[in-house]
C-alpha cells in the first residue's frame, strides 16, 4: 500500500490528470480499503494544499451558472491559471444522478488541458457529498490547480455547506424575473461576499441596473459576513463576456483584504475545525446505525414509537443506552 500511496502522491504533485481522476474515485468510493488508501494519500498531500483561491458559486435555476463558470474559467486559464470545477449537488442524493450534464454544457472549458471538471458523487447524504468535495478540493490543489470553483446545484442547505469550505461566496441572480429575491432566502444573501446579476445584456441591461440598486439596498439591511468587507453588487453577461473580468478583480481584492487582516487564515482554521466536528458527528451516526444491539432493537422500538406505545424520548434513551454498554 505504501508503494501505491507513493506513486499516487508523486503523480499528483506532477499534475498527472489520470492519477488525479483515480484518486478522486478512491475518495468517492465507499469501500473501506479505498478509504484507507485515500486517507493515506491525503495525509501526505496536506503540506501541498491551501494556496489556491477557493471560490463558491450558487444561483437560482436558469441563472446561467454553467455559462458563467465556463466564461470565468476560460478567462482564468487564459491568464495562466489552472482551474478545477467541483460541485455539491444535494439532488443527486435523492435521484442517484450527478451533474455530468454540466460537463457537456461547459464544452470549451472541459476540453482545455488547464481545466478539470468533476461532477459531484451520487448517493449518500449532503454531508457525505460535501466531505468528498472537500477532500477532492485538497487533492486538486496539490495537483497544481490554483483556482478551485465549487458550484452548488441546489438552493438551501447546500449553500451553507459550500460557504463553509470556500474563501469567497458568489451569488448569481437574474433581473426582471418578478420577485427580485427569486426564492433566495435571506440567509443565503447573508453568506454572499458578492452578488452578480447575470444575463445583463440586450433588452435586459436596464432591468439589471434596477435590480442592482434593489440588491444594494437589501444588502445594506443585512450584517456583512466580515467587518472588513462590504459585499458589492455587480452585473455581468456570460454570453457577451462582459463584467466577468470585474468579478474576478473583486475576488482578488477580497482575498488581499482578508489576507492582510489575517481573516483568511482565521476563516480557514475555523473551517477545518468545523469540518472535523462534522466528520465526528457523521462517524458517530454511522457507528450508531451499525451497532449490533441498535440494529437488533431499532425495528421494534420504531414500531412502538409509531403506534404511540413508547415516547420518542424513551426510545432514544434505550437506543443510546446500548452504546453506553459497549
Amino acid at each position: 500500500m505504501t508503494v501505491e500511496i507513493d506513486a499516487s502522491v508523486n503523480g499528483l504533485l506532477n499534475g498527472n490528470r489520470r492519477i488525479l481522476a483515480k484518486t478522486i474515485t478512491l475518495i468517492e468510493s465507499s469501500l473501506s480499503s479505498h478509504q484507507i488508501l485515500a486517507q493515506g494519500i491525503l495525509d501526505r498531500l496536506l503540506l501541498h494544499t491551501g494556496k489556491a483561491v477557493r471560490l463558491g458559486i450558487t444561483g437560482v435555476p436558469g441563472v446561467g451558472k454553467s455559462s458563467f463558470i465556463e466564461s470565468l474559467g476560460m478567462l482564468l486559464v487564459e491568464k495562466g491559471h489552472r482551474v478545477a470545477v467541483l460541485a455539491v449537488d444535494p439532488s443527486s442524493t435523492r435521484s442517484g444522478g450527478s451533474i455530468l450534464a454540466d460537463k457537456t454544457r461547459m464544452e470549451r472549458l472541459s476540453s482545455d488541458s488547464r481545466a478539470f471538471i468533476r461532477p459531484s458523487p451520487s448517493g449518500g447524504t449532503l454531508g457525505g457529498v460535501a466531505r468528498k468535495t472537500r477532500e477532492t478540493m485538497l487533492v486538486c490543489e496539490a495537483a497544481g490547480y490554483d483556482v478551485i470553483i465549487v458550484e452548488t446545484v441546489g438552493v438551501g442547505q447546500s449553500e451553507i455547506t459550500v460557504s463553509s469550505m470556500v474563501d469567497f461566496f458568489l451569488v448569481l441572480m437574474l433581473a426582471g424575473a418578478g420577485d427580485e429575491l427569486q426564492g433566495i432566502k435571506k440567509g443565503v444573501l447573508e453568506l454572499a461576499d458578492a452578488i452578480a446579476i447575470n444575463k445583463a445584456d440586450g433588452d435586459n441591461i436596464e432591468k439589471a441596473g434596477r435590480a442592482q440598486k434593489d440588491y444594494e439596498t437589501a444588502l445594506h439591511l443585512l450584517r456583512p459576513v466580515s467587518p472588513n468587507w462590504s459585499p458589492p453588487v455587480l452585473t455581468c453577461s456570460a454570453r457577451e463576456l462582459t463584467g466577468i473580468e470585474e468579478i474576478w478583480a473583486v475576488v482578488l481584492k477580497h482575498r488581499d483584504i482578508m489576507t492582510l487582516s489575517c481573516e483568511l487564515d482565521r476563516n480557514r482554521r475555523s473551517q477545518s475545525l468545523s469540518w472535523m466536528w462534522s466528520l465526528v458527528e457523521e462517524g458517530l451516526k454511522d457507528r450508531f446505525h451499525h451497532h449490533p444491539a441498535v440494529r437488533q432493537h431499532l425495528p421494534q422500538l420504531s414500531l412502538q414509537v409509531e403506534s404511540g406505545m413508547l415516547s420518542p424520548t424513551a426510545a432514544a434513551g434505550q437506543l443510546l443506552f446500548f452504546l453506553d454498554k459497549s
